[in-house]
């Protein structure tokens, strides 16, 4: 791999890392405010908020300009997600904010490497890229747990420094440095030299011409069913961070947010062996024989509920991630080639986001829903719930593939006869 792709790496892997330490801050900041527990639910939901509304104008705006910019700027928006949490605001709405940057961030993080590198290399590419993106979610949601823990917490208390309130203003202003340095490693990032398109002025153009995106990606039949796959993942993925961070207090009787964050660095830790695994074992053309992992991760789920023991938890979590890690690597490789061929980089990406975060939006909210009506009580019957409900779908997916496979089949042998 050129030296550039490692740049773009390290960037993506602190950006990564402080957006899931902001995470674990402003759910322990909710806790801290005696929030009603459903909105801890509505966390994700809200970073994923401008994923979804600006879906129709951020991959224009990522190919319009140098893709590195396009980070950079995004970035920036992260760190003033990060002040507005500083200074008090809700942070739903800080949150919000850094889903805004994430947002603007993606299509060009992705994006970039179909620009920069050829499309063989795509495969081993998001292979590193999201082994890395998983090790900075271990380490962001631990390194976040433990700047909440009581411990660290009373340390930061007896620095007494100015304008410090909390030692919870010490662990954003931690977070805020991490954006800092992503934000310069952007400078460094090489310009791939690939004409950018101006702009359009018009946003009724771009949201028709996001809708046609949208149409064309939907149609295609290897990009219909990787974009159904991966929503689908990714929705359950989003919800399952926040159902760790409920159900392990419950469950397994940790009373601190780290005990809660180190299992879901065990998710993330299993998506790491996952994903290189798949890098190094799974080529562009084999991505699809990995749909069957997707009904085994929901049904691994399933065996959370009957998890008592910290061993048997870490097990089952880890299966779980390993099979998400195994099965989303080729998934993207596959639907980023797909969209790059029918519409370009930015734009493809921006419809992926579209979906997958209207995915985590909606999972969001079902889960806050059925948080607030049936209590923490009922998390495992939450877990059931979307347990199956990934299982169903997957088989689903599988089914719609080899109904398409019978149909290319079916028009090969007529073109045979002809």
């Amino acid at each position: 791999m050129p030296f550039g792709f490692y740049t773009i790496m390290a960037a993506q892997f602190f950006s990564a890392f402080a957006d899931n330490a902001l995470l674990v801050l402003c759910f322990e900041t909710l806790k801290g405010n005696d929030a009603p527990e459903a909105l801890t639910g509505l966390l994700k939901s809200s970073f994923a908020f401008f994923y979804v509304v600006l879906a129709a104008f951020v991959g224009a705006y990522a190919d319009s300009m140098p893709k590195r910019r396009v980070m950079l700027i995004g970035n920036t928006i992260k760190i003033a997600g990060c002040a507005m949490l500083f200074g008090g605001v809700h942070p739903l709405f800080a949150y919000a904010v850094a889903g805004f940057g994430a947002a603007v961030y993606s299509p060009a993080k992705y994006g970039i490497l179909t620009e920069y590198l050829p499309h063989r290399k795509l495969v081993v590419a998001n292979g590193w890229i999201e082994g890395l993106t998983v090790g900075a979610i271990i380490l962001g949601t631990v390194i976040g747990g433990e700047l909440v823990s009581k411990k660290v917490m009373d340390w930061f208390a007896l620095l007494e420094l100015p304008l410090f309130d909390t030692g919870l203003h010490t662990a954003i202003v931690i977070i805020g440095v991490i954006y800092l340095i992503a934000g310069i490693l952007n400078l460094f990032i090489p310009d791939t030299g690939v004409d950018h398109k101006p702009l359009h002025s018009n946003p009724l153009y771009l949201l028709h011409d996001f809708g046609h995106c949208l149409k064309l990606l939907w149609r295609d039949k290897l990009g219909q069913i990787t974009l159904a796959a991966t929503t689908i993942v990714w929705g359950i993925a989003g919800v399952l961070q926040l159902i760790i961070l409920e159900w392990v207090p419950i469950n397994l009787g940790f009373a601190e947010t780290n005990g809660s964050t180190r299992l879901l660095g065990v998710v993330a830790i299993g998506m790491a062996i996952g994903a290189i695994s798949a890098s190094a074992s799974i080529s562009l053309r084999n991505s699809l024989r990995v749909l069957p992992l997707g009904v085994i991760m929901g049904a691994t789920l399933l065996l959370l509920p009957f998890a008592s023991t910290l061993p048997v938890t870490i097990a089952i979590l880890s299966i779980v991630g390993i099979c998400g890690g195994f099965f989303v690597v080729p998934m993207n490789a596959l639907l980023q080639h797909r969209g790059h061929v029918l519409m370009g980089a930015g734009h493809s990406i921006a419809v992926q986001n579209f979906n997958e975060n209207l995915s985590v939006l909606l999972m969001g909210g079902i889960y806050a829903l059925l948080f607030y009506f049936a209590g923490g009580s009922m998390i495992n019957a939450i877990v059931v719930f979307f347990g199956v409900f990934a299982i169903g779908t997957m088989h689903l997916i599988r089914r719609w593939h080899n109904a398409n496979q019978r149909i290319h089949d079916s028009v090969s042998q007529l073109d045979n006869v002809q």
